[in-house]
């Protein structure tokens, strides 16, 4: 059983994901140590999962075959499908295509 802790009332030597990779931490493995629940209105209380940071490993550093293929990734989410042409930001997935293209009326339509 987790124990549970109100908003802003972790005990010290707990983090949650976000908070121990600003300090250059990752969970490294190991189970969730508590639980920080924050109450709402009409719904259940949003949860953040806390981890131990003396138990936290090091961020692992970017290698330079990560950096290639995170930056690949990120040219394709930029490359226009329709016309082939780096955006220059990130394709919106309600459009599909780049802004112009999909401004543009579609050719042949009645």
């Amino acid at each position: 059983m987790v124990s549970a802790y109100r908003w802003r009332l972790a005990p010290d030597g707990l983090a949650t994901r976000r908070q121990l990779r600003a300090m250059g931490l990752r969970p490294g493995g190991q189970d969730v140590a508590a639980e920080l629940q924050r109450p709402r209105r009409r719904r259940g209380p949003l949860v953040a999962y806390l981890y131990s940071i003396e138990h936290a490993c090091p961020v692992r550093p970017m290698t330079a075959a990560r950096a290639a293929a995170l930056a690949k990734a990120n040219r394709a989410r930029r490359t226009c499908p329709t016309c082939r042409r780096d955006a220059g930001y990130v394709i919106p997935a309600a459009l599909g295509t780049c802004v112009p293209c999909a401004d543009t009326p579609p050719v042949g339509g009645s």
